[in-house]
């Protein structure tokens, strides 16, 4: 009888051997072998309706129960983009069998939207194609760790997982794409980053994302207390402009926006001017609750420990400063990749933003916003082991404002060039428009607030928008550092 982990790889690996010792499960077919995806959020979902159109065979491995799990995390945060930008091409293709309609085109969906309307009946499409409950714990070359030069080139990949009964396994593939996204790597509140001391012990009152103040549970937790939020990015505004609205109704409810850097005239965006409504008016909102009072502004503090003090916590800075108490802390200073389960692969990354050397000055923070990154792939995307490829939120290292346009891109030219098509993955088949694509988003679950309801605007990046919960498309509120 076969176990799952036998059922799924037998269908997408033809004629595989198999042999059991101590429980573990080990692959060991030269014939048919798979390319692995890592991840079955939009990206990796995305490379194996590519690689399905290619006559690859893919086999996407998820850590979590269901697909796209790290967006469901973030559910209440409606997107920058709209329908039509965030559904890839080849995914429809796989999606039409179905019967599967695309929700109207101008829509903003929010993460719980985009997963359940879209994301989900995409990986059920692919079938056993997509294996959950299983997390990669090594990638590496068969035979051959990170030091042996030996034939290494022609040696498949081997690709270690456990499930979640703990039983131990190897699948071998011909080529990995690792679409893991940044999602379950949160940057500290460390200032030199690194945790700060006494954060781990205080870590049942420090929350690294954004939270859902819709949620009563939630609610009650920063309701009539005082919250600490880490951060300068658009997450750290979305928390600000929420916490904000809930000191209005909730008296003793008070916010410390605490900031390594000054505040000056950039520091909320462009405002009215910006090239991307959704999120000038985020900055604006972010603005009102610092005018308004609710939120009191610490700059140029940079945490070196967290201290608890009568039941409550208190900010340490390098310098010995030290902040007034709060109850609860919201840390959201950026997302960074898990490299550590491809330790034994020859990677060349930017020191940096750990992201692909040719790709880094593409990405540059400093440099590019997320409409202004030119569209890439395989190239790009090439590391020194042949066929491995970061995708996705994943290749863009420690950058924010990842497009899910972009990783479409990516992995539709990752795809052609597995295929052997390098006139394909060479040619550029994306255009991003002038203002980028993550501008545009709605009030969360607000009636009558949808972009193209109000005044009878339009959708899109000339519309006025209202904003409540907003995040960079993909990244899920990855905020820039502070």
């Amino acid at each position: 009888m076969l176990t799952p982990i036998e059922s799924s790889v037998t269908l997408s690996v033809q004629n595989i051997d198999r042999s059991r010792n101590n429980g573990v499960i080990v692959s060991t077919s030269t014939a048919a072998r798979p390319t692995v995806v890592i991840g079955a959020g939009p990206v990796g979902l995305a490379a194996a309706a590519h690689l399905v159109a290619r006559d690859q065979n893919p086999l996407v491995l998820e850590a979590g129960p269901s697909a796209a799990t790290a967006v469901r995390e973030w559910s209440h945060v409606r997107l920058f983009s709209p329908w039509e930008e965030v559904v890839d091409p080849a995914a429809e293709k796989v999606l039409a069998p179905t019967g599967w309609v695309r929700p109207e085109g101008s829509a903003y969906p929010s993460g719980g939207d985009w997963a359940e309307l879209y994301l989900q009946p995409l990986a059920d499409a692919l079938g056993d194609r997509v294996r959950y409950g299983v997390r990669v714990t090594g990638v590496s070359r068969n035979g051959r760790d990170r030091v042996v030069d030996a034939d290494r080139q022609e040696q498949p990949f081997t690709v270690h997982l456990v499930t979640t009964a703990g039983v131990e396994e190897r699948v071998i593939a011909r080529a990995v794409v690792d679409a893991s996204g940044t999602w379950s790597t949160p940057s500290p509140l460390g200032a030199d980053g690194l945790p700060a001391l006494g954060e781990r012990a205080a870590a049942e009152r420090i929350v690294y994302r954004v939270p859902d103040l819709k949620d009563p549970s939630v609610r009650a937790r920063y309701a009539g207390r005082r919250t600490a939020v880490i951060g300068s990015g658009t997450s750290a505004f979305t928390a600000l402009a929420g916490l904000a609205e809930l000191a209005k109704q909730q008296p003793g409810s008070s916010i410390s926006w605490v900031l390594r850097r000054g505040v000056g005239e950039n520091t909320f965006g462009g405002g009215e001017a910006d090239e991307l409504p959704a999120r000038g008016a985020l900055g604006l909102r972010a603005k009102a609750a610092v005018d308004g009072g609710y939120a009191q502004p610490v700059t140029g503090f940079r945490t070196a420990a967290v201290e608890q003090e009568n039941g409550r916590l208190v900010l340490v800075a390098e310098d010995g400063s030290r902040l007034e108490p709060v109850d609860e802390i919201i840390v959201l200073t950026g997302l960074r990749p898990d490299l550590s389960f491809l330790d034994e692969l020859r990677l060349n990354l930017d020191e940096r933003l750990q992201a692909p050397m040719a790709l880094a000055p593409l990405i540059d923070p400093n440099v590019h916003s997320c409409g202004t990154v030119y569209p890439h792939g395989a190239n790009e995307l090439a590391h020194p082991e042949k066929n491995l490829y970061l995708a996705g939120m994943k290749s863009y290292g420690r950058a924010p404002t990842f497009l899910a346009m972009t990783g479409y891109e990516q992995v539709r030219s990752i795809a052609a060039s597995l295929a052997g098509d390098r006139e394909a993955a060479e040619r550029v088949e994306l255009t991003l428009p002038e203002t980028g694509v993550c501008g545009g988003a709605g009030l969360f679950n607000e009636p009558g607030t949808q972009q193209g309801e109000a005044d009878g605007e339009g959708g899109g990046c000339c519309a006025a928008p209202t904003t409540e919960h907003t995040a960079n498309l993909e990244a899920s509120a990855a905020s820039s550092g502070c």
